[in-house]
């Protein structure tokens, strides 16, 4: 059996804390919008399309996500509780137990979980060394059998300006 591609993506820039009730209302700010659109735009143009788009239950990161269906890069969106900030990537991948990842597949969440994340899946430990910047894309080939845990390889790492 072949990898799967597991790309994580950091949601787009959102607002200040400050006006809302909870961090989960959170919403993207124009910019953010704009420039989540145009990351987006670009995995299109790249050829990407995502058999499915896992995303935090978080406003800001349902809005992203949806930019991404929008254009067309995702038969499929889910929310995962898994993703959100206070997720466990061990939760996370018990979700996926006696699954095959769909290939190619996109994580939409926040940091420092997807860089951390990413850094155990191939590394098996994590060191904060990555850093995802918002939209910016993390890619790994992810191994078709468990454990995934330090037998995933790196193959891309970029922030949002490179693809804009």
């Amino acid at each position: 059996m072949t990898d799967s591609q597991l790309y994580f993506i950091r949601h787009g820039m959102a607002t200040e804390q400050g006006g809302w009730e909870t961090d989960v209302e959170r919403p993207l700010t124009p910019e953010g919008n704009t420039k989540t659109y145009h990351v987006a735009q670009r995995l299109k143009a790249l050829g990407i399309q995502f058999k499915l788009i896992q995303t935090s239950p978080l406003i800001r990161a349902k809005q992203t996500a949806e930019i991404f269906d929008a254009l067309g890069l995702s038969l499929q969106v889910l929310e995962s509780i898994h993703l959100m900030p206070s997720g466990h990537l061990q939760d996370w991948l018990t979700e996926w137990q006696g699954k095959k990842f769909p290939d190619p597949m996109a994580v939409i969440g926040h940091e420092p979980n997807l860089s951390l994340w990413a850094e155990l899946l191939v590394f098996g430990h994590h060191w904060g060394r990555l850093k995802l910047k918002k939209t910016g894309v993390i890619g790994l080939n992810v191994p078709s059998s468990p454990p995934f845990i330090g037998r995933c390889h790196l193959f891309w790492l970029t922030s949002p300006k490179l693809l804009i």
